[in-house]
């Protein structure tokens, strides 16, 4: 995904080096993001309730924030925004997450910079609050039980995805039972869009290209929240 201009804003004030300051931007908002950060993805919509969303992706450049992308449409959970998240509840937790050490999918890796497990039958996304491996990934001939996900037969939704580090390591030491599992960042479940169980997901397209485009060797971040709660983070 290459650098494109962002709409708005005046072209930046010369440093003294004679390179231009870029504008602030949402990245540039941000104030808890580690040290080693350097590309974060933010996830705003206009309100707790609604399902739509924005996804913008932003590196650094000379220590600032730069825009990469156009924003691009997402949707949410079908619940909204919740600053709460429990299992079974069909909201989007808010916060700051990090991206899961391996990127998944039912198809071939599209080309990812992380290691990539190709899905395949009896892979499951254990969702079971009762259980010792809950929010984890599983390869068991055997329901995990609860909630869990049957992740071949997620089509399309699950043809790539990455795992949104939601209630597990490096946020939590040890996933909380209840307080949710399970949250990615994923393909569309149909051909026009539509709310979710919790995840956040965007066309295949548009998917791929910010797939390609994270780097683990940058320390990612993935920002999610009203975008009037920006100021949080």
């Amino acid at each position: 995904m290459e650098p494109t201009p962002v709409a708005g804003g005046p072209v930046g004030t010369p440093t003294g080096r004679g390179k231009p300051i870029p504008p602030p931007n949402r990245a540039s908002r941000l104030t808890t993001l580690p040290a080693e950060t350097t590309q974060v993805v933010i996830v705003t919509g206009d309100s707790y309730s609604t399902t739509y969303a924005t996804l913008e992706t932003f590196h650094k450049v000379g220590g600032h924030w730069v825009g990469v992308s156009a924003p691009l449409p997402a949707r949410i959970g079908a619940k909204g925004f919740s600053d709460n998240h429990l299992e079974g509840v069909a909201t989007t937790p808010t916060g700051v997450y990090s991206f899961g050490p391996t990127m998944y999918g039912i198809a071939v890796n599209p080309g990812v910079r992380y290691p990539y497990h190709p899905v395949v039958q009896y892979d499951w996304w254990n969702e079971n609050p009762g259980s010792a491996a809950y929010n984890t990934f599983q390869h068991s001939t055997t329901n995990p039980g609860g909630y869990s996900e049957a992740l071949w037969t997620e089509k399309p939704a699950y043809t790539h995805f990455a795992v949104i580090t939601y209630n597990m390591t490096p946020n939590v030491a040890k996933p909380v039972p209840g307080a949710g599992s399970g949250i990615f960042l994923h393909e569309y479940s149909t051909s026009s869009g539509n709310a979710t169980a919790g995840c956040v997901s965007m066309s295949h397209a548009n998917l791929v290209s910010v797939l390609t485009w994270l780097d683990p060797a940058r320390s990612p971040r993935i920002v999610i929240c009203p975008v009037q709660n920006l100021g949080r983070y």
